[in-house]
């Protein structure tokens, strides 16, 4: 199966503040590390993930066809139940059907969790990937832990000679992105569409790799 990166987006609504609307759809202390633990159910790896205000991104990688459907309808539907029984609301919490892309391993993989890590310092939030403590990237720096966070495969193609993992992980991240890279993920997920080369999706295209996600609970 190909890396999947997920996008669900938050229903806003007047009854919340809209910067707080997705972190208490996950509950206190920050317990949304023990709802994705369900991960091992479905057969799902995690490479990358972050929480934003009103939506979350993840990078996954199935193990067969319906293990990511499965675990994105019992994270959403359980988020949905714990606010409506915090805020005594009914209905869904979402706003629509989760964005989902498959990734290209050999070009895109990194890219892509770089993408998602730094999401808060794009969205002006933080000014470093490490200030911010909802997302993947202070655990692959060693600065947290996240005992369900996978190794990301291919991730020691970009170590430095003189440099731990750690700090040649960091400076990735932190170095300068090739155009066009960020404008071609971020359409790619909001489209469904493939995140890859022209190889990678005429490949795809061949096998027939359609992406439908279910509807949010």
């Amino acid at each position: 199966m190909a890396t999947t990166l997920a996008v669900g987006c938050i229903e806003i609504n007047n009854r919340q503040p809209w910067n707080r609307c997705f972190w208490w759809g996950f509950g206190p202390n920050l317990d949304y590390r023990a709802r994705i633990g369900i991960k091992e159910v479905y057969g799902v790896s995690v490479y990358a993930w972050c929480l934003m205000t009103n939506h979350a991104h993840l990078l996954l990688e199935p193990s067969d066809h319906s293990g990511l459907g499965q675990l994105m309808k019992r994270l959403a539907g359980r988020q949905t139940r714990y606010r409506n029984s915090k805020e005594g609301r009914t209905g869904t919490l979402w706003e629509s059907r989760y964005k989902s892309s498959l990734v290209d391993e050999q070009a895109y993989l990194l890219a892509c969790v770089r993408y998602i890590e730094l999401n808060p310092v794009c969205a002006r939030m933080v000014a470093m990937p490490e200030e911010y403590v909802w997302s993947s990237y202070r655990a692959r720096i060693g600065q947290d832990s996240c005992s369900w966070l996978d190794p990301i495969p291919g991730l020691e193609s970009i170590k430095r000679d003189g440099q731990s993992m750690a700090e040649s992980y960091a400076q990735y991240v932190r170095f300068a992105i090739p155009d066009g890279e960020w404008d071609l993920i971020r359409t790619a997920a909001a489209r469904n569409q493939l995140t890859g080369n022209e190889k990678f999706i005429e490949q795809m295209g061949i096998m027939g790799s359609p992406i439908s996600p279910p509807r949010l609970g």
